[in-house]
């Protein structure tokens, strides 16, 4: 058997057309392919506006930037993501604490963010950055609730999770990123994810004026706009510091193709999740799915007692499994600054035993049969 990674990009003869098409174009940075893939990603999640970035973690960071985060000021995300979900509070100098999962679906625990909020006193915290960990949404809707009852405001990364949907309390279905519960929400053109730009990502908002912000901030703080007919056509307007986190016409014409085959790419992962779970029901514990949500599966995490024999084992058989995540308290640089004794019990339980197994659209029915048969032989000895 070739090698198995966990995930994968897959690009087509339609991705490379498009890609040397722009390469002949007028532009290769800043011209109508950003503009286009900002629409149509905005289309497909929901939102009003859409802001190319160059890569998430710079979306992330803008986002804590548009929503006035100072120096010392307080935001609650989970342990388990990726180091980016907490490094954006701290780029912006303010300061990140950490609520529990739930220890089925692996989520922000609600239920362990309201206890940390209301152990402190009200304007203790600024925000909350949920996670749709391995593509399951959050229930914003939930912590849209417990925000405003704190005014805090919420980003939702949606890393994870383009296509992705979860049914709200009227029965309506609330897509990614749309931003009717966030405020902002923040995607991820990395080649393992969804929709594989090289690097890349998307900041999604139904805010004008949060979109005026993000647009200013992306492009050094520079704009032409408001510029009296007194002024040339060179002219133009630093109004704040601001950063070059743009994206390329290349990676956007290369975005646009991926994003049209991205509600074909979920299903087909969630094919290979429905495969994956009937195959473990009852003998492997699994992310749990609440009916009315749509899990766009970046990932498909289980649980085991012997992780690092079983990663190790799948290595020697050409399967190539990830760990999603160590735990953002556990390393190094928040140890040193006071995170290691966080009660954090599930978070870190969790950590113990998870694996990712491959999961991508183009993993084949005889690869995947192949993964589960090593998977459940090591399991039963």
């Amino acid at each position: 058997m070739k090698p198995i990674p966990y995930g994968r990009q897959h690009i087509d003869q339609s991705d490379i057309d498009a890609v040397v098409s722009t390469l002949q174009a007028d532009f290769l940075t800043q011209g109508p392919k950003v503009q286009e893939f900002e629409n149509k990603f905005a289309d497909y999640v929901g939102s009003k506006y859409a802001v190319a970035v160059n890569n998430a973690t710079s979306g992330l960071h803008l986002a804590v930037l548009s929503l006035g985060l100072k120096e010392g000021e307080r935001v609650i995300t989970t342990p388990i993501t990726f180091a980016a979900s907490a490094n954006c509070v701290r780029y912006a100098g303010g300061e990140v604490w950490f609520a529990d999962i739930d220890r089925n679906t692996y989520l922000l625990s609600i239920e362990s963010t309201k206890k940390l909020i209301e152990s402190k006193p009200k304007g203790f915290f600024k925000g909350i950055i949920p996670v749709d960990f391995a593509g399951l949404p959050v229930n914003l809707e939930a912590f849209r609730a417990l925000a405003d009852k704190h005014d805090l405001w919420i980003i939702e990364d949606a890393c994870h999770a383009p296509g992705g949907y979860f049914t709200d309390s009227k029965g309506e279905k609330q897509m990614c990123g749309n931003g009717y519960y966030a405020d902002i929400g923040i995607f991820s053109f990395h080649p393992v994810k969804h929709i594989a730009c090289g690097e890349g990502g998307m900041i999604t908002t139904n805010s004008e004026k949060l979109y005026k912000k993000l647009t200013l901030l992306r492009t050094h703080g520079i704009t032409k706009e408001n510029m009296s007919e007194n002024h040339g056509g060179w002219f133009y307007e630093m109004q704040e510091l601001g950063y070059n986190y743009r994206l390329t016409d290349i990676q956007s014409a290369l975005g646009i193709t991926q994003l049209s085959k991205n509600k074909v790419g979920v299903e087909r992962r969630n094919e290979i999740a429905t495969y994956y779970k009937k195959a473990f029901n009852g003998k492997i514990k699994f992310q749990s799915l609440s009916e009315g949500n749509l899990n766009a599966h970046h990932l498909f995490v289980i649980e085991v007692e012997d992780r690092k024999g079983l990663y190790d084992f799948l290595r020697t058989q050409n399967i190539f499994t990830q760990i999603h995540y160590i735990p953002v308290h556990k390393l190094p640089y928040y140890k040193e600054i006071g995170y290691e004794s966080a009660d954090l019990s599930n978070s870190e339980n969790y950590y113990s035993k998870c694996i990712s197994l491959p999961m991508y659209p183009s993993l084949t029915d005889t690869e995947q049969a192949f993964v589960i048969k090593k998977v459940v032989s090591y399991i039963n000895g």
